[in-house]
């Protein structure tokens, strides 16, 4: 299955994508596509749920984050092999780990917010794992099972503040909109090998990013078992797990986002996004404090 969350900011709804790729109002049915909802059984009763049956929503709807009431983004840094190469970086031993805030979470098609001072903003074309259910210490061979599904992901990063600054990673990942998810989960029923997903990223219409899921040096259930070691994993929550080469930072020389920039990007199975990249200003600082006070974000 193919499940979107559709309307305005803060008002979406649940939905299916239909064998024509019209989107259908699941409201009736689940309050929203978000924790239990994605557990083994809710999603089998969705399954056998005819799409004809529900109603057509319009072609021209928004598409918010295809994951609602998201409680942690957890991220994997340097996990493909060629573009650990490409950063001059060593292969990890390990996976590396780091947050981004939910706040940063958005809509496939929706602007990309350029943050005050901010001059070294980059793309990443990334795989993102949707967890189905409490993952806790769970094998490497039993872990896709606690995943629901997957989707496409653009961990956008602001250098300066990843790098530049002391600290952790996460203070240059997590400004908001710096997370658009989507445009649907794809149920893991769907994906016959996750770890062979073409991948692709252009800039202004100019290819940057090619890249597969084989080239991952951590799979799908490596990082699910891993994490599960050090923390509880929960219904909803999302894994971007790297991405292939062809970033900004790893140019020669560097080129970075500007505002007007549009980004396309795709993940086989998983869709396209679009976004354009959009200064700061107050009225738009004033429409996300809003979207804060309403739970929104």
């Amino acid at each position: 299955m193919r499940l979107v969350r559709y309307g305005a900011h803060g008002a979406e709804k649940p939905g299916l994508l239909d064998a024509q790729g019209g989107i259908r109002d699941l409201s009736g049915v689940v309050p929203d596509i978000a924790g239990p909802m994605l557990n083994p059984a809710s999603l089998e009763r969705l399954r056998a749920i005819d799409p004809q049956s529900l109603p057509l929503v319009p072609a021209d709807v928004r598409l918010g984050a295809c994951v609602g009431d998201v409680r942690n983004v957890v991220c994997i840094g340097l996990n493909y092999s060629d573009h650990a190469a490409e950063t001059n970086t060593p292969i990890p031993s390990q996976p590396i780990v780091f947050n981004k805030h939910t706040s940063s979470l958005s809509g496939p098609f929706d602007d990309v917010l350029r943050a005050p001072g901010s001059v070294k903003m980059d793309w990443e074309v990334e795989l993102g794992i949707v967890i189905g259910q409490p993952t806790w210490n769970v094998s490497q061979a039993d872990a896709l099972n606690y995943v629901a599904g997957y989707c496409l992901v653009n961990d956008m990063s602001e250098r300066a503040y990843q790098i530049e600054f002391e600290g952790q990673w996460t203070k240059g990942k997590s400004y908001p909109t710096h997370c658009p998810i989507g445009p649907w989960l794809l149920t893991r029923d769907e994906v016959p090998d996750v770890q062979n997903l073409g991948m692709w990223l252009d800039v202004n219409g100019q290819r940057r990013q090619t890249g597969n899921t084989r080239t991952m040096i951590f799979g799908v259930d490596v990082i699910v078992s891993y994490l599960s070691r050090f923390m509880a994993l929960l219904p909803g929550d999302v894994i971007p797990t790297g991405t292939p080469p062809g970033v900004g930072l790893g140019q020669k020389p560097p080129v970075f986002l500007d505002n007007g920039d549009v980004m396309t990007l795709g993940i086989d199975g998983l869709g396209e996004q679009r976004q354009v990249i959009v200064p700061f200003s107050d009225a738009v600082g004033e429409a996300w404090a809003a979207r804060v006070r309403r739970g929104a974000a």
